[in-house]
């Protein structure tokens, strides 16, 4: 049962139109903007592999850096109610996409990978079962039909090995 609603609105502008619109696939850019009020404009555009600029954001980068994103927030959330200081929260997240022939294509996957600094010593047990539970409340990972994966790494603040 949900509690509460949360609405979210944006406005994608694609800027692409080279001047003939879509008469021809390369004949137009990938271009686009993603506009919400309040924050810096977002330059996105298609993957280079579909003829997007590499110097903009693609919607598969956009995808997991939501995915990291959600996991990180709901970690530290879950820390705090476990009396585990973080210090420092560091994720190198990788995701698997598959295309088929007939054009389309669906993430298989996406592995997080973050590096949990903590002020003192704690079970990794416990760091583990902090990440299960982040999954858990993250919105994102609830919304995806891929499995997303965790290979953490703990780190005691001021250990060295």
């Amino acid at each position: 049962m949900s509690l509460d609603e949360h609405r979210y609105a944006l406005t994608v502008r694609w800027t692409g139109n080279l001047g003939s619109g879509t008469s021809t696939y390369r004949g137009y850019s990938r271009d686009h903007d993603v506009e919400i009020p309040g924050v810096p404009v977002l330059r996105g555009s298609a993957d280079p592999t579909f003829h997007g600029d590499r110097q903009r954001y693609n919607p598969e980068q956009l995808l997991l850096a939501a995915l990291s994103q959600c996991h990180m927030l709901s970690f530290l959330h879950v820390a705090v109610k476990h009396g585990v200081v973080v210090t420092a929260y560091e994720d190198r997240a990788e995701g698997l996409m598959r295309t088929n022939r007939d054009g389309s294509g669906q993430f298989e996957s996406v592995t997080l990978k973050p590096t949990v600094t903590v002020a003192g010593p704690a079970a990794p047990d416990v760091l583990e079962e902090l990440h299960v539970e982040a999954n858990k409340l993250c919105f994102i990972a609830r919304s995806v039909n891929f499995p997303v994966l965790h290979e953490p790494t703990a780190v005691v603040e001021g250990q060295t090995d």
